[in-house]
């Protein structure tokens, strides 16, 4: 998508191999088809050419406040076979929310894609999430 600026305002669309590769890439080909064909859609450009020249932009969209304080907990979930925002990604951006005195998790969950929430065990993710948010919904920054 990057590879062609033209790009920019447009809807792009992934391939069947391409998709099975970003997002259900632990899943069988037979089983990525399928949710590939019921879930597929092509996708707006443009978030990806703002996240790619955000540190060249210092009024880019999106910038974000590390040190902010008063912001809600914040839990990172990462998929451990994710290839999209692979678990490193994820444990950096923790990383960087941490500067903040507000509450921020990390839970990795291994061997799942960035379709962790299609998956089957879904229920599991879900289950986890829930309890962390009611367990932090009364913090405090």
């Amino acid at each position: 998508m990057l590879g062609n600026p033209a790009n920019k305002n447009k809807a792009v669309g992934l391939t069947p191999r391409q998709f099975h590769y970003a997002f259900t890439n632990t899943l069988s080909h037979e089983e990525s088809q399928a949710v590939y064909d019921r879930y597929h859609v092509p996708g707006s450009a443009r978030v990806l050419f703002q996240g790619a020249f955000a540190n060249f932009n210092p009024r880019a969209a999106t910038r974000v406040d590390f040190r902010n304080n008063s912001r809600a907990p914040l839990l990172f979930i990462a998929g451990g076979a994710d290839h999209i925002v692979p678990p490193k990604v994820n444990k950096a951006n923790a990383r960087l929310y941490r500067k903040s005195s507000a509450i921020t998790d990390y839970h990795e969950f291994p061997d799942r894609s960035h379709y962790t929430v299609g998956q089957d065990g879904w229920e599991g993710v879900a289950d986890f999430a829930l309890a962390w948010a009611v367990r932090n919904s009364q913090a405090r920054a």
